[in-house]
């Protein structure tokens, strides 16, 4: 159990990558407190969690409310005694048009998620992470936050700019022995790639667009995850780590 000890917060923890990401580090002997904006689906996790004997709670967060964020950290901290590993990991996508028909509320809504999100979760966690003497965070970034694609102008700025800020942070802090990465994953079997698979001329290309020809899955990503909270991945900070079956290469 290589998390044994470690109190960690998984935002976006009610589905996908979130969720098996949360379930993991239960699994690795976290205490693990689950942040989603849906309390039917943060609890389901915590459920699943705590049959094996795992220790979880759900705490209801918008990532993008800095008070809430804010509380988000009181309460793991009230409850668990700590805090060791953020996951960064809540995100939403938005409508596929040209960037000038994006509308500028949608825009403030993904960047508000995606990217400022991000940036309170390191803000509020940081401090607390000098206490216990170090952390791990993982921000959750894109495939498409390392190459542009159609469609996408808000999203494609959001996870590029978690990307810098993921460098940024590590370099602020490594000194406090908190590392700070990101990874960038592919086409995932989650929610997000729902309208995807509806559409019947696109989806057979999209579902094989790298080296190996298929999508990935949440415990694949939550695995890369789990490798860079833990001491396996004690000399990495400031990285992104592609999780894409290739599809940055192809």
């Amino acid at each position: 159990m290589k998390l044994k000890g470690k109190i960690a917060i998984v935002t976006g923890g009610g589905s996908g990558i979130g969720r098996s990401t949360a379930i993991r580090f239960a699994k690795e002997g976290a205490k693990v407190a689950v942040c989603d904006l849906d309390s039917l689906s943060g609890n389901e996790t915590v459920s699943l969690i705590q049959e094996p004997g795992g220790e979880a709670i759900f705490i209801k967060t918008d990532v993008k409310d800095s008070n809430q964020v804010k509380d988000l950290i009181k309460n793991t901290i009230n409850t668990f005694g700590g805090l060791h590993i953020l996951v960064n990991n809540a995100g939403i996508g938005h409508s596929e048009v040209r960037s000038v028909d994006l509308s500028e509320e949608e825009w403030d809504h993904v960047i508000d998620i995606n990217l400022k999100g991000v940036f309170l979760g390191i803000k509020y966690a940081i401090p607390e992470m000098k206490k216990s003497g170090g952390g791990a965070i993982i921000n959750t970034s894109s495939l498409l936050g390392l190459k542009g694609k159609k469609y996408q102008a808000a999203y494609n700025a959001s996870k590029a700019g978690v990307v810098l800020l993921t460098q940024n942070a590590a370099l602020e802090y490594g000194k406090y022995n908190i590392r700070v990465n990101a990874i960038a994953p592919g086409v995932i079997d989650t929610k997000i790639i729902d309208v995807w698979k509806q559409d019947e001329r696109r989806w057979p290309f999209i579902s094989k667009a790298n080296a190996l020809g298929r999508i990935g899955t949440p415990d694949e990503v939550a695995n890369a995850i789990f490798f860079l909270a833990s001491d396996e991945a004690s000399f990495i900070t400031g990285a992104t780590l592609s999780v894409d079956g290739g599809g940055l290469t192809f």
